[in-house]
């Protein structure tokens, strides 16, 4: 039997534009980066609360090995 691989959550380093959290958010979720990008913009036209989001990740999120 062979082990499952974990999902992890890391910064893209292939689909980044500016700190790659976008990119690899929408990795794990399966997702296309575009959408992700497009919440982002989204929460900070409407109260800025996606800057502070986006930074935190930038900080906490590991780059993928």
């Amino acid at each position: 039997m062979t082990p499952e691989k974990t999902k992890r959550l890391y910064r893209s380093r292939r689909n980044c534009m500016i700190g790659g959290v976008a990119g690899g958010l929408a990795e794990y979720l399966d997702t296309d980066p575009t959408i992700i990008r497009l919440a982002f913009a989204l929460s900070i036209l409407l109260g800025g609360a996606g800057v502070i989001a986006y930074l935190i990740m930038w900080i906490v999120m590991p780059e993928e090995p």
